[in-house]
């Protein structure tokens, strides 16, 4: 892991596996305002109902601080077997990331007692939850990563081996690839 490494701004306040750095450092790049944010990437076992999470450092947060974890599935599980996450295809990593990212960017702008809120919106409503996923791909198609999004939401809508109900989710909760072409169609047309 790395930290802190100053040839490197977007490593700063940083922890990063080796094994997906490229990936991390890519989706970094596209957003400069995170670079003094401290965001630990972390691998676990299991995610409940997730690959990705990104939370808030409770700990950090008491002192009055922020920081934040995003927890990786070690494993992409598969209908029938699971792979290590990082061998999913470059592109795909990188907008899960700017997907998770886009939640960090919602969250800084979230006072104390808004993150609070805001977890508890996430833990009892749906619809809470299907506005806040859809902020966060808002967040990372209008920091340029547009395409790399609609990859992500069509490598997972499409993956013959990922179970029915987890591209369900997906379709139900999160921005379509529709509607990110029409994002990133807008965002052009103001260029």
């Amino acid at each position: 892991m790395l930290d802190n490494v100053a040839a490197d701004p977007l490593r700063t306040h940083k922890k990063i596996p080796k094994v997906i750095e490229t990936e991390i450092l890519k989706a970094l790049s596209f957003y400069p305002e995170l670079q003094q944010t401290p965001i630990e990437f972390v691998f676990k076992q299991k995610i409940k109902k997730s690959v990705m999470l990104a939370q808030p450092d409770f700990k950090a947060l008491l002192k009055g601080k922020r920081a934040y974890k995003i927890k990786i599935s070690a494993l992409f599980r598969l209908t029938h077997t699971a792979i290590p996450i990082h061998q999913i295809p470059k592109d795909i990593m990188i907008g899960w990331l700017g997907h998770e990212l886009g939640h960090i960017m919602d969250y800084e702008s979230r006072s104390i007692s808004g993150m609070i809120s805001f977890g508890l919106g996430y833990l009892f409503s749906t619809q809470y939850i299907r506005q806040a996923e859809r902020v966060a791909d808002t967040f990372a198609v209008n920091h340029g990563l547009g395409s790399y999004i609609l990859q992500t939401k069509n490598f997972i809508l499409h993956h013959a081996e990922l179970p029915q109900k987890y591209k369900d989710k997906i379709a139900r909760l999160y921005l379509s690839p529709d509607d990110i072409v029409e994002q990133v169609r807008l965002l052009e047309e103001k260029i």
